[in-house]
């Protein structure tokens, strides 16, 4: 059963495919639309500016609105990558101000935000991950 974590989904030589799962799928509690747009705008502006830029291929939400895609390159361990995600999180829960990228000239959907539905879940997500380690980022058999 797929449960709120971050998941190592696929290995390969030059990249590694986390599923961050927010949301237990198929349950009826999607993250809204305007939460998951604003997320997507900070995770993916938090991390393209870390420590690992150079390493990010990619952010971005699931379509089932469940959570994120990370695509990082293979030189980033597990645990660096687990603890990009938190740092992203708390990023995003204390971030005040102008949402980035969120001007009409740089958002197709620039109307559709909600930052307090994006700070409560990456809040409800830190608590999730506070104890989680390199061991719980595979999928249960």
């Amino acid at each position: 059963m797929l449960m709120q974590s971050v998941l190592l989904r696929r290995f390969r030589y030059i990249s590694i495919h986390y599923d961050i799962r927010m949301k237990k799928p198929n349950s009826g509690d999607y993250i809204s639309n305007g939460a998951l747009h604003t997320f997507e705008h900070l995770f993916a502006t938090y991390a393209r500016n870390s420590e690992y830029a150079d390493s990010v291929i990619y952010v971005g939400p699931m379509g089932c609105r469940t959570g994120f895609y990370l695509l990082l390159r293979s030189n980033v361990k597990k645990s660096e990558a687990l603890s990009l995600v938190r740092k992203a999180f708390e990023f995003i829960v204390n971030f005040g101000g102008e949402i980035p990228g969120s001007k009409r000239r740089e958002c197709g959907n620039y109307k559709e935000h909600d930052l307090l539905g994006a700070k409560e879940i990456a809040l409800d997500m830190l608590n999730v991950l506070s104890e989680k380690t390199e061991a719980d980022m595979v999928y249960e058999e």
